[in-house]
Order: structure tokens, then sequence, then C-alpha cells
């Protein structure tokens, strides 16, 4: 192996796969990364066995070749590895020579024989733009389950609905879902992206524009755009049937200004208990909406919400943070509070936005 190539994209490169590297003692080839150096480009590969990626980086290449480098020693090189703009590699003895106008390296080599295979996903595609994706990822992975107990509430759940792709997750205390628009049809019935990947993915893909083509197998899925292709495992499971938890239409309605909520919530925190404790007192009739909370280290605060107010009385306690999550979701400025009576979820919609959809459940007094 021998090439040479921009050291900037390099090091973009190398900061993008040393994500996707594992931390397996027993397989200690899953802390490296693969150099294969064919054609015109130096491609990259990194797996945990969850997720897998390969990056392609533009080079000369003089002579082609494949070996395997720890990859926690090539981010620390590449970390202060500055100042030339052109960096060359060979591979010597199997070992890699990394050279600059001011540094001669040797990096020692790791055998490339056990690095497990990426595969290459045969199936059902779509494509759509990275931004909506990544959106419809960021709009509700919040809400997943951190727990690995139950997989399928650890994971983002997408499936197709006319000319939307629907984005949904869940821990049975919370449940978001944004609606994405697409172009194409789709007959696939549902997957299951494990929560872990998912944040994987908005790192690699979240400052990217432009297209992305998503190809989905019965247990794995690839994104590929230009010079990256990453798969990922899927959940074999099934989602809980969660339209049935939504209330058709509440029985109390609340429109306010999202900054006013946000304001009174993060006042009623100071004041609420080890779980978070709030509680909504709203009687539409008296147009009072007051957000109480009490700790007995602290001392206790009651805030007055203005906004339109309709229905019936309700009391309801809830976890702030699983209402103040939702707020990076919403563009909007406006909220409507949708309630079906003590009890029973609240549900969080912006205004004028029929894409995202935000449900939370009461806690027990």
């Amino acid at each position: 192996m021998k090439l040479e190539c921009s050291i900037e994209k390099i090091k973009n490169a190398l900061m993008t796969v040393d994500r996707i590297t594992g931390k397996n003692l027993t397989l200690p080839v899953l802390g490296s990364v693969l150099w294969v150096a064919t054609g015109k480009s130096l491609k990259l590969r990194a797996t945990n066995l969850n997720i897998g990626i390969e990056m392609e980086v533009p080079a000369k290449i003089e002579k082609e070749g494949i070996v395997a480098i720890r990859s926690d020693i090539l981010s620390s090189l590449f970390s202060v590895l500055s100042g030339d703009s052109i960096v060359s590699f060979e591979l010597i003895n199997d070992n890699l020579s990394v050279k600059t106008k001011l540094n001669t390296i040797i990096l020692k080599s790791i055998s490339s024989e056990d690095f497990p295979t990426i595969p290459l996903i045969e199936g059902e595609e779509l494509n759509i733009s990275i931004s909506k994706f990544i959106e419809g990822i960021k709009s509700v992975y919040y809400s997943a389950s951190m727990s690995e107990i139950k997989p399928e509430i650890g994971s983002i759940y997408i499936y197709p609905e006319e000319d939307m792709l629907v984005f949904v997750a869940t821990d049975s205390f919370r449940l978001a879902e944004k609606k994405v628009k697409i172009k194409q049809k789709l007959s696939f019935g549902g997957i299951l992206i494990p929560f872990k990947n998912t944040t994987e993915i908005i790192k690699v893909f979240e400052n990217m524009d432009g297209d992305i083509k998503i190809t989905l197998q019965k247990n794995q899925i690839s994104f590929t755009t230009q010079n990256i292709y990453l798969t990922s495992r899927i959940i074999d499971g099934l989602f809980p049937d969660y339209k049935q938890i939504i209330p058709k239409r509440g029985t109390t309605d609340v429109t306010l200004l999202k900054q006013d909520f946000s304001s009174s919530l993060k006042i009623s925190n100071i004041f609420s208990d080890k779980f978070n404790q709030i509680t909504f007192n709203i009687k539409p009739k008296e147009k009072v909406f007051e957000i109480e909370a009490k700790n007995t280290d602290v001392g206790e605060n009651i805030t007055l919400l203005g906004g339109a107010l309709s229905g019936e009385d309700v009391i309801l306690n809830f976890n702030y943070k699983y209402i103040i999550d939702c707020f990076t979701s919403i563009s909007s400025d406006s909220l409507v509070l949708e309630f079906n009576g003590n009890n029973r979820p609240m549900i969080i919609k912006p205004v004028g936005d029929a894409s995202f959809l935000y449900l939370v459940m009461p806690m027990n007094r």
C-alpha cells in the first residue's frame, strides 16, 4: 500500500469513523479502522457489530493494499498533526509509515483478517433529503427508553403512511411522533432502529446537505451518500400499538405561547420534588391555568399562565422533564395542550403544524 491524500480530509474522515469503533476486549480488532486503498480512493471502515461505516477519502493511490490500525492511536495522532496539506502513507513490513514534511511516523498494524465484513444491503430503497430524515429522528429519539430490557421501546420506530414517513419513540411514560413528507410510495411495514445507533446516525449525517439513499433488508438498514456508507442492525420486535392510547379529541384545551410555558416550567422545576413532579390546575370557566410545585426542603411556587382555555376543569401531576424535552422539536411560537380528563395523558401540539405530536402520561398523586 502506498498513497497520498489531504491531511484535512483524512482527519475529518477519521473523526467520523472513530465514533463507530467498538470497545470489545474479546475482539480487539473492533477497536481498529480498516484502511482499503483501491482505485482512486482510500476507504476507511469501522464497526462495533451493531453499526458499521465505510467512508471514502479521495487519494492518489500508487499501490493498493489493506491494513488495520488502532483507532485511538489514529485519533490522537491526527488531532495534533497539522501544518502540511498533504500526507503520505506506505505499508512497510506490515506497519504503516506516515510522512509529512516535518514528521516520520511508524504505526503498528493489527491483523486485518479478523475484521468483520460490513454487509452490502439490498432491498427496498428510499431517497429522502438528509435534513428531513435527521429532523424526523431528532424530533422523537429523546423519548425512547434507555433500558435494553425491552428493545422494541429502546428503538426508533419508522414506518410509511400514505405520502409520509412517520418516526415514533416511547419509553411508556411519554411518546413523540413526527411525520415527514416523502415523494415516493413505500411498502415496508415498519422498522425499529436501536436508540444507540440513531444517536450515531445523527452525528454522522446531521450537518450534511443533499439526499440520502436508505436501503432496507429484514434485519439491516443502510444509509448511502456520496462518500459514506453506513449500516445498522434492525430490532426484531413489535412496536406497541400506540395510536390506541392517543385520545381522538380532548375535553379541555389550552392554547399558549411556548416561551411563556417553558419559562413557567423552569421556575416550577426549582421547587419540584425528587420526582420532578409539578401540578397543573386548569379551570377554563375561571380562565385559570396554574402550575404548582412543592419541595419540603426548598419551598413552593404557583405560577399563573395566560392563554386561551376551554372545556372541563382538570388537575394533573406531571414529570417536568418529560414535558420540557419536547420543546426542541417544536418550531412554532404557540402550543396547544389537550386534556381528556383527570388521570389521562396530555397531548402537546404545535399551533399550525400537524406533523408533530407529543403525549405525556400523568404521575400518580
